[in-house]
């Protein structure tokens, strides 16, 4: 039931005078004296009183919302704020609820009085406020090995968020990111970079939370891993240092063959040129030989002899042309033809019946 604010005074003063006649004596506790809480939630204090008291109020940002008398009705300014006895049939306690509690309207002090010389209590209520998050990019394929990089942004809360990183359930050590937050009005957002080396598939997940959450927000991505490619790169540079290798090794093969060539021809060119100077020698030898077993040449007239013994012709008989007048005809074979054809020199005399005397000489060589 909800009692008009006029009549609050009234309440006010029967507390006093029951005060000052020390009607009431006694003490109380208020639990818990800090409560935080996620906006939106109840909020709840409990206020245990020793000996007999009479009227209980309540008070959140200045304004009294609940009074509570040990007997009658119990008035409240609105539905968001209640009170009742914890236990049936216990006066002692009392518990104080605010219902869907607001940052801006309930967090602060909260104070309990109890009328007499009880005295009052404080506590104080925090409110926090959860806000999103998201995992920037969404599902990632990469290839193994290589240096991947999330982004989660947390936008609305209040006050900054505890941002950590999960890889299949398991905890990301805190030196794979970074957070950095900064304020938006009355509210935060923060940013947080994960980095880290592809090796399998994963599920990466981003979580934020604050004191008053009995569980993270997150936002999760799927991390797939495909093998690299072969390093073809190796691969050419074993295969073309075994070429080299290869090359080298026929170009030596091939140096010490053409050696070996070069050394056996070595020998049959000396051969050759000894056979060539041994053939030399033998047409040299022939040569001499045959002219030692030449005929001689009765063709042939010395100098100062008058006529030749051959023909009978004195020189004075011979015409300016070189030959001679004769009636006779006659053929006279200085050298037979073998002998000629062999190399030797020879002449053959011819008289016609002119009586003119030819005469051919012939050499072959």
């Amino acid at each position: 039931m909800t009692v008009p604010w006029k009549s609050r005074p009234a309440l006010f003063c029967i507390g006093l005078l029951l005060c000052a006649t020390g009607a009431v004596s006694g003490q109380f506790q208020l639990e818990p004296l800090n409560s935080t809480v996620l906006q939106g939630s109840d909020a709840r204090f409990n206020a245990t009183v020793q000996g007999k008291w009479l009227v209980m109020t309540w008070t959140v940002g200045g304004l009294i919302v609940v009074n509570f008398p040990v007997t009658g009705k119990i008035t409240s300014s609105s539905e968001q704020f209640s009170a009742r006895f914890c236990s049936s049939g216990d006066t002692s306690c009392v518990e104080f609820t605010i219902h869907n509690v607001t940052r801006s309207g309930n967090a602060g002090p909260v104070v309990c009085g109890v009328l007499g010389d009880y005295g009052s209590k404080t506590a104080h209520l925090y409110v926090q406020e959860s806000g999103t998050v998201n995992v920037n990019g969404g599902n990632m394929t990469v290839v193994q090995d290589q240096q991947v990089e999330f982004q989660c942004v947390t936008s609305a809360w209040f006050p900054t968020p505890t941002v950590s990183w999960t890889q299949n359930g398991q905890a990301v050590s805190s030196s794979l990111y970074n957070t950095t937050s900064m304020a938006n009005g009355d509210t935060f957002n923060s940013t947080s970079v994960l980095k880290f080396q592809a090796v399998c598939n994963a599920m990466v997940e981003c979580r934020a939370t604050v004191l008053s959450l009995t569980s993270p927000q997150s936002s999760s991505v799927f991390l797939v891993v495909v093998p690299k490619p072969p390093d073809w790169t190796v691969q050419i540079a074993v295969v073309v240092s075994i070429g080299g290798f290869a090359l080298l090794v026929l170009l030596i093969i091939g140096i010490i063959f053409c050696y070996k060539r070069r050394e056996e021809k070595q020998p049959n060119y000396k051969d050759e040129m000894s056979r060539r100077e041994r053939t030399h020698s033998q047409i040299s030898g022939a040569n001499a030989a045959g002219q030692r077993q030449g005929e001689e040449n009765p063709g042939y007239m010395p100098e100062g002899q008058t006529s030749n013994p051959f023909t009978g012709v004195a020189p004075s008989e011979l015409t300016d042309s070189g030959f001679s007048q004769s009636n006779g005809f006659e053929v006279y074979k200085v050298a037979d033809a073998n002998q000629a054809g062999n190399g030797y020199g020879g002449a053959h005399i011819t008289v016609g019946e002119s009586g003119v005397r030819k005469h051919r000489h012939l050499t072959i060589v």
